[in-house]
């Protein structure tokens, strides 16, 4: 049996796996991430790919943001944003340890 430390650890990793898979389950927002993998854009930039109203897409923005999946920049009244490849990083690598066979 393993320690209650060591328990609770893996439960905290799977949790944070779970919210992760929930924040990019949804269309849009997985779609951004690819918007954004070859440069960063602007929400003005990016809510034309998407086909859907700005303030939608801001809203997808904010809980991309919000997981720390990207990150943004103002300049003059633009925001740009990229991804946050770190933290891209780390989740992947959290999933694939979960997934390998």
């Amino acid at each position: 049996m393993k320690p209650n430390c060591c328990k609770n650890k893996s439960e905290k990793k799977i949790k944070q796996a779970t919210e992760f898979l929930k924040i990019i389950s949804e269309e849009n927002r997985l779609k951004i991430l690819c918007i954004l993998r070859g440069d960063e854009k602007c929400v003005c930039e990016i809510w034309q790919f998407l086909n859907l109203p700005q303030n939608l897409v801001s809203h997808h923005l904010k809980v991309l943001k919000g997981f720390d999946l990207i990150s943004s920049k103002k300049e003059g009244l633009k925001v740009f944003y990229k991804l946050n490849q770190k933290t891209l990083v780390k989740h992947t690598e959290l999933l694939n340890k979960f997934l390998k066979i």
